[in-house]
């Protein structure tokens, strides 16, 4: 016998092997149960969903638009300053300060609604410029972005200075924008060095822009990241702070409503 029908032995062996292994996988599929593969535990707890933009059951309500109870100013620690208006929402009083909540947060969905001001005035990042900073260290971007060309890794919707928005889906100016933001906090060790990196899910006005990006440390304004536990954004040095959600007085009549955010 020649070499070459030795091959094509060997060949319809290993050929035959392989195909009663599939039908021997094939067969052990069948006789698994349908329960076999059902899973009953834990049974997810029940959540009420809202109504056109209004909060779910299980949502801790920011601000509905009747008081600043759920937060303070940024620096003083003391009373709101910005206005709070008849029609329930509240607009930023420029040179008065950021706000920020009393209490800290980890990950969290978030809900927020804002409006940047009719009269136009200045362009770039002069324009109903404002911010979301998240443990007051990661920003989402806001900022008339219609019409108004600037930085792409800073117009409405970027993570500052990180990540640029897939599309801009502004409305108009003067039209209320639409946040739905999921924020996973990056986690530390026990040195404060980070083990995994935050991440953004963005829409703005019901269209995805930010992709489970992945947060390369704090939103700085000039120079890189910082990625240690307790850095904060154009510190030099390690600078421990709480974790609040942060609403940014950047000089501009920026309006707000409705905000609300769930824990994950």
């Amino acid at each position: 016998m020649n070499n070459h029908c030795l091959s094509f032995k060997n060949f319809f062996m290993y050929y035959f092997l392989l195909s009663m292994l599939f039908v021997n996988l094939a067969f052990a599929q069948e006789r698994m149960k349908p329960e076999e593969t059902e899973v009953w535990e834990p049974e997810p707890r029940l959540v009420f969903p809202g109504v056109l933009n209004s909060p779910p059951s299980d949502a801790e309500i920011l601000f509905d638009g009747t008081n600043f109870s759920k937060w303070r100013h940024e620096s003083t620690k003391g009373e709101v300053q910005w206005t709070l208006n008849p029609d329930k929402t509240m607009t930023v009083k420029p040179r008065m300060g950021s706000i920020e909540t009393i209490n800290e947060h980890g990950s969290i969905q978030l809900h927020l609604e804002w409006k940047s001001p009719t009269i136009l005035k200045g362009e770039g990042q002069g324009r109903g410029n404002s911010g979301i900073i998240f443990q007051r260290r990661y920003e989402v971007q806001i900022l008339d972005s219609y019409n108004n060309r600037t930085y792409s890794n800073g117009q409405a919707s970027a993570i500052y200075k990180q990540h640029i928005p897939l599309v801009n889906a502004v409305r108009p100016t003067g039209e209320w924008q639409i946040y739905d933001i999921v924020f996973n906090e990056p986690q530390f060790d026990t040195d404060g060095k980070m083990t995994k990196p935050g991440n953004f899910t963005v829409f703005l006005n019901g269209v995805l822009v930010q992709n489970n990006v992945e947060l390369l440390g704090t939103t700085e304004y000039i120079g890189k990241p910082k990625t240690g536990r307790d850095e904060m954004p154009g510190s030099n040095k390690s600078t421990p702070s709480h974790r609040s959600l942060l609403l940014q007085d950047h000089g501009d009549l920026v309006s707000y409503r409705n905000i609300w955010m769930r824990k994950l």
